[in-house]
């Protein structure tokens, strides 16, 4: 009979896979020792996904923060090692092009690698072969080589940290099955397994594809789909050599066949995500047993019995793949598969992890849905969360609590997580939408939207109308520059022409997706001083753009607070990270109400506001009677509305709010007044670029958690001198050395448009990056091709030359002075 377990520890982490062995290392390495991790299954083959993933690392992503978890993941492997043996072999990633679409995307590719500091280099077809003989060039339009990427031996890589932190006096406990929790006023107290009762301060769950249903007996929601995953392994292949090492050969995906290849000596591993969506359900996943009761425990070397897991392997799902790879590598087409298995692992909704403190469980946190390429990376930043209430690299993408409600239900998580997997390797634009379940979240205006043929794309499940067909003749007469082929999908010329006619006339755009709260009671007013940068304590009828700061002084999110009242606040938010920030620090006496889908807006924006507004309300909206930054309840004809007098386009009007029963009236209303004043709808493709060229920054687009107000150009956001705020003193720390980087303003100078997150240079010969680029688009009103850029301090100045590379081409810009457009802000101050 097992032992019982120690009765008591600090943190109890879930699962000994590679992210519950990191998170353990790295916690032990911060002077959190006093943790224990238990594992249903044996040390450390697990049986879980980390025991049969096959360890391929492709650091480049499109995403700054996975690729900075995956080079991270790298450097820790690459020191690692088990006995003298190694935890990585470096031998370098190339993803090859069997397409001309395919090579265009890995010049982008390469510049987003060059953008995160990743060295890599495009090879000609001679020069992949050179390094993959068996491969055929003539398949191939080219490739992309990261010489850091490499094959991770994550069960190897798994017990060298849990043994270093094993040392430092972390405890493992293994053939350990969590039975349930003890929880009571929102905190857990204990973990309950079959080896004992654990008391715990807080619970990390790593259990991987087991994930959701320890989330469950703890009142959690998990929001990942296990889906299987072909992977096989085929007999000796003819000219692949059985060297000393396992793999020699640089790692090799062909996306445009949705596979990817590794050596294992003379054999190949060869993975598909072609194959159809094989979704598995939590009731199917059986705990892996212990040796001895029927069943073997997986070995490290290899080998997939006994392991929950995995699934047999379907051949015919396989068919297809294989004959692809044997086009790209001829030697395949003269062998076998020796075995194979359909693995599971977990997808989310938006292809990223889900990590972090939970919303409904205080001391509940998750890492899950994590893959072996960005797990060091994880296990390093789940750590410092946990010991300094903030990771140093900004997870917002990757927070369990960025999805909405809706998007916790078993029946959306299924539909996204299959869009997901099927598109793992596809060619994404950035603004592509999904595709099911639409619509989902449409606004009262929708209706009238469709009318005006509305095209639609798709934000945390709301219908936002990017331009209407109605404003077709808008573009008669108009020069409007037309951006390249990658920028111009999702685009139309009507984009231009309601930027246009927005700053000559009026236009109304829904702003209905856009995230508030109310935060109200007794204790309102301290809980939002407490948490945010600006002065709010002013009187009702006042609106403040303000900042809410993490624990390092680094921009958390930015927000508009609206004081209604004396215990009422309107506060417009980034989503539901910075609401749950609001639950988390408010006591008894506030309350913090999502107000989104009971609600709704329009933007009311162009020199011609005030006289459409002013035609349909009693109250006197003139600049004297209703000053910028103000917010007055008003009624327009008998709709009740919160007019807030602010303009994120740059032009006189107001944000208008009222409750979802009276949208449609209040959107009919405003477009009969203002149809003498040639009131247009607008969509969210001139919203943006409007926007862009005002100058004003989006969070998590601009700047996020790593970024001072300072360096973001928001300094006149913080107030230090209000009193004490999350951040305020180590802001003001950070705030005596000096300011290393900016958020500058560029003019490409050729016209280019560019998309974001491309990387600029110094200089013609400079072949490391200085910087990287944001918010993009075209500044209509000023016939300018804009990008904001983090820059270094010294290139920032009015007037630098700079570069900015795009599909491999280098193209001149400026930095501009910021804003481009109305810097006295003469057109909304009227």
């Amino acid at each position: 009979m097992a032992s019982m377990l120690d009765s008591s520890a600090r943190i109890v982490i879930i699962g000994a896979g590679i992210v519950g062995c990191s998170t353990a290392y790295h916690l032990a390495q911060r002077g959190v020792t006093d943790v224990l991790v238990v594992e249903q299954g044996p040390l450390f083959a697990t049986g879980g996904s980390s025991s049969h993933a096959p360890g391929l690392v492709f650091q480049t992503s499109g995403s700054q923060t996975m690729t900075q978890l995956a080079r991270y993941t790298v450097e820790r492997f690459s020191a690692a090692s088990v006995d003298g043996r190694p935890c990585f072999h470096q031998v370098g990633g190339i993803e090859v092009a069997t397409s001309r679409a395919r090579w265009d995307e890995l010049h982008r590719k390469h510049g987003l690698a060059t953008a995160w500091g990743l060295s890599g280099d495009l090879l000609t077809p001679k020069e992949v072969r050179d390094r993959i003989p068996q491969l055929d060039p003539d398949r191939i339009y080219g490739g992309f080589h990261v010489p850091t990427d490499g094959i991770a031996k994550p069960v190897r890589a798994a017990e060298s940290m849990a043994r270093e932190a094993q040392h430092m006096g972390v405890r493992f406990a293994e053939h350990t099955e969590v039975t349930g929790f003890d929880v009571a006023d929102g905190r857990i107290n204990a973990v309950r397994t079959d080896r004992g009762t654990v008391t715990a301060e807080r619970v990390l769950c790593c259990a991987g594809i087991w994930g959701p249903r320890i989330g469950e007996m703890a009142g959690v929601s998990i929001p990942v789909q296990p889906v299987a995953h072909q992977y096989a392994v085929t007999e000796p292949v003819e000219g692949l050599v059985a060297g000393s090492e396992e793999v020699e050969q640089p790692i090799l995906r062909q996306q445009d066949s949705s596979l990817y290849f590794r050596q294992i000596h003379d054999r190949y591993g060869i993975g598909s995500y072609q194959h159809r969506v094989i979704p598995v359900s939590c009731d199917e996943l059986a705990p892996t047993k212990a040796p001895g009761d029927g069943t073997e425990a997986p070995p490290e070397g290899g080998g997939w019995k006994g392991m929950s897991s995995v699934h047999p392997f379907t051949p015919e799902d396989f068919a297809k793949p294989f004959g692809e790879a044997g086009e790209l590598i001829p030697a395949l087409r003269h062998t076998e598969v020796a075995e194979g298995m359909n693995g599971i692992f977990l997808f989310t909704a938006d292809g990223a992890p889900v990590l972090g403190p939970t919303r409904e469980v205080d001391n509940f946190w998750v890492a899950e849905a994590v893959w072996i390429t960005h797990s060091a990376g994880v296990g390093l930043a789940m750590a410092e969360w946990m010991t300094d209430g903030v990771p140093s690299i900004d997870l917002r993408s990757a927070d369990v609590r960025r999805f909405e409600n809706f998007a916790h239900s078993d029946s959306y998580v299924a539909e996204r997580s299959a869009q997901t997997f099927r598109e793992v390797y596809d060619i994404i634009h950035p603004q592509q939408p999904p595709e099911h379940p639409r619509p989902l979240r449409t606004s009262p205006f929708y209706p009238r939207q469709l009318e005006l043929g509305g095209f639609f794309l798709e934000a945390s499940g709301w219908e936002r109308p990017h331009w209407f067909d109605a404003n077709a003749s808008l573009v008669d007469d108009r020069e409007i520059a037309t951006p390249g082929p990658w920028a111009s999908r999702y685009w139309s010329p009507i984009i231009a022409a309601e930027h246009q006619v927005t700053r000559e006339r009026v236009a109304m755009y829904d702003m209905t997706s856009l995230c508030r709260a109310e935060v109200s009671g007794p204790g309102a007013l301290e809980l939002l001083q407490r948490l945010t940068t600006n002065q709010l304590d002013r009187a009702p009828g006042y609106v403040t753009y303000t900042l809410m700061l993490d624990p390092t002084g680094g921009i958390r999110s930015d927000i508009t607070v609206a004081r209604l009242s004396e215990n009422t606040f309107q506060v417009g938010c980034n989503g539901q990270r910075d609401i749950a920030w609001m639950r988390d620090h408010a006591d008894e006496s506030t309350a913090v109400r999502d107000i989104t889908g009971g609600t709704c807006c329009i933007g009311l924006w162009g020199p011609y506001a005030r006289a459409v507004l002013q035609s349909l309300t009693e109250t006197d909206v003139s600049h004297e009677q209703f000053r910028f930054f103000r917010a007055k309840q008003l009624f327009v004809r008998e709709v009740p509305v919160t007019a807030l007098r602010l303009s994120y386009v740059g032009e006189l009007g107001w944000e208008l709010y009222t409750t979802a029963d009276f949208g449609l009236r209040l959107w009919d209303l405003l477009a009969g007044a203002g149809a003498e004043y040639g009131v247009i709808a607008g969509g969210r493709g001139a919203f943006s670029n409007l926007r862009l060229e005002k100058g004003y920054r989006a969070w998590g687009g601009d700047m996020w958690s790593v970024h001072t107000p300072d360096e973001a150009g928001l300094a006149f956001a913080v107030k230090p001198d209000k009193g004490q705020f999350v951040g305020r003193d180590a802001l003001l720390r950070r705030r005596e050395q000096p300011v290393r980087r900016k958020l500058c303003c560029l003019s490409v100078d050729d016209g280019t448009v560019v998309m974001g997150s491309e990387p600029v240079f110094a200089g013609p010969r400079d072949r490391r990056a200085c910087g990287f680029t944001t918010s993009t688009g075209y500044g209509h009103s000023i016939g300018l091709s804009l990008a904001y850029a983090w820059l270094p301090s010294e290139l920032s100045e009015a007037g630098t030359s700079v570069e900015v590379a795009y599909f491999g081409q280098r193209h001149p810009a400026t930095v501009m002075s910021d804003p481009v457009f109305d810097p006295e802000m003469k057109r909304m101050r009227c």
